[in-house]
C-alpha cells in the first residue's frame, strides 16, 4: 500500500514538473531571465527604439533650423550695429541716444523670442519621452508577465545589478515590434461628421 501511494506521488510530482518544464523552457527560448527584479536602461530604450531615434531626428532638425536661424539673427543684428555707429556723426547725441535705447530692446527682444523658442524645443524632447514610455509600458508590462518578474527598475536607480535581469535589449525589439516609429500613434485623429447634424441653410 505504501509502495502505490509513494508511486502515486512520484507520478503527481512527475506532471507537475512536466507542466513547469514546458514554462522555463519558452520563457528562456524568449530570453527572459528568470528573476523577480527586471532592469531597463530607459534613456537607451528611447535612443535605441524606432520611436525614439525618429522623436531624435525630428528635433535635431528643428535644432539645426533654430541654430541657422540665429546665426542669420546675429548677422543681421550685428550689420545694424556697424550701421548705427557709422552714423553716430551724423546725428545729435539725443537722436543717438534714442536709435541706441531702441536697438537695445530690440535685441533683448529678439533674445528673449529665441529663447522661447529654446525652450519649447527643450518641452518637446521631455513630452515625447513622457509619451514613449506612455505606449511602451504594455510591452515592459507583457515582459514582467512573461519572466514572472514583480520589480521593473531603471538601472540609473541601480548601485549593483547582473546582466541577466537587464532586459533593454529586449525591450527594445519588443516596442519596435509593437509600435515602430510611433508616427501613427501621434497622427492628429479626426472627427468624422455626424450625419444626423443639420446642415446650416444659406
Amino acid at each position: 500500500m505504501a509502495v502505490a501511494a509513494y508511486a502515486k506521488l512520484r507520478g503527481v510530482i512527475a506532471a507537475l514538473f512536466l507542466g513547469v518544464v514546458p514554462v522555463l523552457a519558452q520563457a528562456q527560448q524568449l530570453g527572459l531571465p528568470d528573476s523577480a527584479i527586471l532592469v531597463v536602461d530607459t534613456n537607451r530604450l528611447f535612443a535605441e527604439t524606432l520611436f525614439g531615434r525618429r522623436v531624435a531626428a525630428e528635433l535635431e532638425a528643428e535644432s539645426a533650423v533654430l541654430s541657422a536661424e540665429n546665426r542669420q539673427i546675429e548677422a543681421d543684428l550685428t550689420a545694424e550695429e556697424k550701421a548705427l555707429t557709422e552714423q553716430r556723426a551724423e546725428m545729435t547725441p539725443e537722436a543717438f541716444r534714442a536709435e541706441a535705447d531702441a536697438f537695445d530692446a530690440k535685441v533683448q527682444r529678439i533674445r528673449n523670442e529665441q529663447e522661447a523658442k529654446a525652450r519649447r524645443l527643450a518641452e518637446e524632447s521631455d513630452n515625447a519621452q513622457r509619451r514613449f514610455l506612455g505606449v511602451a509600458r504594455p510591452v515592459l508590462e507583457a515582459l514582467m508577465r512573461e519572466s514572472g518578474a514583480s520589480v521593473l527598475l531603471d538601472s540609473r536607480t541601480v548601485l549593483l545589478s547582473t546582466d541577466v535581469v537587464n532586459v533593454t535589449d529586449l525591450a527594445v525589439a519588443r516596442i519596435d515590434d509593437a509600435i515602430g516609429d510611433g508616427q501613427a500613434l501621434e497622427a492628429p485623429q479626426t472627427t468624422p461628421a455626424d450625419p444626423a447634424q443639420p446642415t446650416a441653410q444659406e
